[in-house]
């Protein structure tokens, strides 16, 4: 009995250990894309872009070894809810991936364009926020603290507030100097991304929050009341 114990905490511990390594990758690739923009490094970019695949190995990884675990040593209670919360917090990490994968994409479009410095700086406040989102998010998960899982779920609506003032400014220049269009929806796909981000976060929160109590966050989630017109897929 106690080899068997010993061996499904082990096999628990490496599930954790390896969702721990993805949120590294996650949060590195997060922030890089941001530099890619502010910096217009291509070179940043593309290593971006290389990167995502390991974090698709990543996810896979932890299902298999998830599911396996399940089969095999049948978890209950609070070792069922961490095995599934695993699973579930590395598709919102690989989306992350997917979304600075894409944001890096962007980069490399708008490095060949004439530099727009203002709105360069405004993607680069959200895209510091969103990060702070996702490195509290993910240490809170390392630390096992609830009320830092609270915290991020609770400032949900800044990132929001962010992406509405963004934007706002964005059509202005677009409306103003058509020249413009081309680099403000690039911009615009940058912070619809970083915005996507900004809720995975978010949705973290709230499965570490299930996870942890056993409780479901079953209050609305704090929301910008900024709607956008016919924008909503950007």
């Amino acid at each position: 009995m106690d080899h068997t114990v010993r061996a499904y905490d082990i096999e628990l511990d490496a599930i954790t250990a390896e969702l721990s390594r993805m949120g590294g990758l996650a949060e590195a690739e997060v922030a890089d894309s941001i530099r890619a923009i502010t910096r217009r490094d291509v070179g940043l970019a593309e290593s971006v872009i290389g990167r995502d695949e390991s974090l698709d190995a990543m996810e896979m990884e932890i299902e298999r070894k998830a599911i396996r675990l399940i089969a095999l040593r049948q978890p209950v209670a609070d070792d069922l809810r961490r095995t599934i919360a695993a699973i579930k917090i590395s598709n919102n990490l690989e989306r992350c991936g997917d979304l600075a994968k894409n944001i890096a994409k962007r980069a490399l479009v708008i490095a060949e364009a004439e530099p727009v410095t203002p709105l360069t700086r405004s993607i680069e406040r959200m895209g510091e926020l969103v990060t702070d989102r996702l490195k509290e998010v993910l240490d809170a998960l390392a630390s096992r603290e609830v009320d830092r899982a609270i915290a991020v779920w609770m400032a949900d609506h800044e990132v929001d507030e962010h992406y509405d003032a963004i934007f706002r400014e964005l059509l202005t220049y677009m409306m103003g100097d058509p020249r413009m269009i081309t680099a403000c929806a690039h911009l615009l796909f940058v912070a619809k991304n970083l915005e996507r981000i900004g809720d995975h976060a978010t949705n973290i929160a709230e499965i570490l929050h299930y996870e942890i109590t056993g409780v479901e966050l079953t209050e609305r989630r704090p929301k910008s009341d900024f709607l956008e017109p016919s924008h909503s897929q950007v």
